[in-house]
C-alpha cells in the first residue's frame, strides 16, 4: 500500500498535540485526524480515535501490522519535520 499524500495542519496552541495529519493511501482511501504528539522521547503519531462510554479510547483506524505502522510513522515524521523546517526559513533561505 502505497502512501499518496501526507496533509499536515499544525495545531498552534500549548499542550503535546502538535499537529493533525491527513493520510491519503494508493489515491483511493483518506484517513482523517492522525495526530503528532510530543512525548518523552520524542515525537510520534497516535492514530484516530473516539472516546468510549467508560473514558478509555479506542483508535477508530490503525495499521494491523507493526512493520506499516513504522513506515507509517516515519512518513507522517518526515512529512511534519519538512514542514515545521519550511515554515522556520527566513526569506532570504528560499
Amino acid at each position: 500500500m502505497d502512501i499518496s499524500e501526507v496533509r499536515i495542519r499544525k495545531v498552534n496552541q500549548a499542550g503535546k498535540l502538535k499537529a493533525y495529519v491527513t493520510v491519503t493511501f494508493d489515491n483511493q482511501f483518506v484517513v482523517h485526524n492522525i495526530k503528532v504528539i510530543e512525548g518523552r522521547e520524542g515525537d510520534f503519531i497516535a492514530m484516530p480515535s473516539r472516546q468510549l462510554a467508560n473514558g478509555e479510547f479506542k483508535d477508530v483506524a490503525h495499521p494491523i501490522c507493526s512493520e506499516f505502522r513504522e513506515h507509517l510513522q516515519q512518513v507522517v515524521m518526515e512529512a511534519y519535520v519538512s514542514d515545521v523546517e519550511e515554515e522556520t526559513k527566513t526569506p532570504s533561505e528560499e
